[in-house]
Parts: structure tokens; C-alpha cells; sequence
């Protein structure tokens, strides 16, 4: 027999919210520090789209790499969206990107390479004064991410 704590701890689903371009500028490489290479990408714009709404993405903000090894990389970017509506969306998007290490060579090198090999995985917040978009305060994202070598492709679902 189910009980209200078996639907209240059920797995959580997963809804499409919004996909994301982000165009990105080549890395400013800070150095091997004690906790690995660190690296700064300039985000320089790109697009949204959810559904019912599409922005564009402001530049200035920036991504922020650890490659913690020769096959893992932890990325923290922040960057701000401006609806087609005039509303402002503040977006902290933390990820771990791991592959074979030829693949991430590759990858930091720039150069194309199959989407396959990457685990790209993210957890995006988002956060906004605006009325209409309000409910995104509150809620939890997952996503997957994928890195051309001048754009970030991220698909970001509200978990339910």
C-alpha cells in the first residue's frame, strides 16, 4: 500500500526548460595553481529560448575552469539574459566536464571534438526580479552541455 511518503519521495522528473548558446571568446589560461589549471572564458552573448520566451545572453560574464586533472573539469560561468520581454535573468551555472584525456587536450586546444566523449553536466540557477519569471527563484535545474569552440550549447530542465 503507498504511502504520502512514497509520493512525497518519489525520483524527481524532469522538465525542458530552457535551451541555451552561449558565445564564448578563447580562454585567458591563469596557470597551474595547488588545485589545478585555471582558466577564465569571456562570455561574449548569444540566445535563449524556454517555452513562451526567448532572450538574448549579455556579454560580460564568464566562465570560470579548475582542470582538476588530465580528464576533469570543474566550471563555474556567470553571465546575465535579457528577455525579448525586457526582463533580466542573473544565471550561475556550475559543471563537471570529464573525457579521455586525448579528448580534453583536444577540447582545451580548442578543436572540435565528439560530444559523445564528454560528460557535460550542469546545475544552472537562475534568479530574477521580474514578475512573469518569477517562479524560477524557486525551483531546481539540471543539464547537459555540449562545447564547440566558440559556443556552449547547454539544455537546462526543471526538476519536478
Amino acid at each position: 500500500m503507498a504511502t504520502p511518503e512514497d509520493a512525497a519521495l518519489a525520483p524527481p522528473r524532469l522538465e525542458h526548460f530552457a535551451h541555451l548558446q552561449v558565445d564564448v571568446a578563447a580562454p585567458v589560461v591563469l596557470g597551474h595553481g595547488p588545485q589545478g589549471l585555471r582558466r577564465v572564458v569571456p562570455i561574449l552573448g548569444g540566445r535563449a529560448q524556454g517555452q513562451g520566451w526567448t532572450a538574448r545572453v549579455l556579454p560580460g560574464g564568464s566562465d570560470f575552469q579548475l582542470f582538476r586533472s588530465e580528464t576533469m573539469s570543474e566550471l563555474d560561468a556567470r553571465y546575465a539574459l535579457e528577455t525579448d520581454a525586457g526582463d533580466m535573468v542573473y544565471v550561475r551555472n556550475r559543471a563537471i566536464r570529464s573525457a579521455p584525456a586525448d579528448v580534453m587536450a583536444a577540447l582545451m586546444r580548442g578543436e572540435p571534438v565528439d560530444p559523445a566523449q564528454i560528460y557535460f553536466r550542469c546545475t544552472p540557477g537562475f534568479e530574477t526580479a521580474s514578475q512573469s519569471l518569477a517562479w524560477i527563484n524557486e525551483r531546481l535545474f539540471l543539464g547537459v552541455g555540449m562545447r564547440r569552440p566558440e559556443q556552449v550549447l547547454i539544455r537546462a530542465f526543471t526538476v519536478l
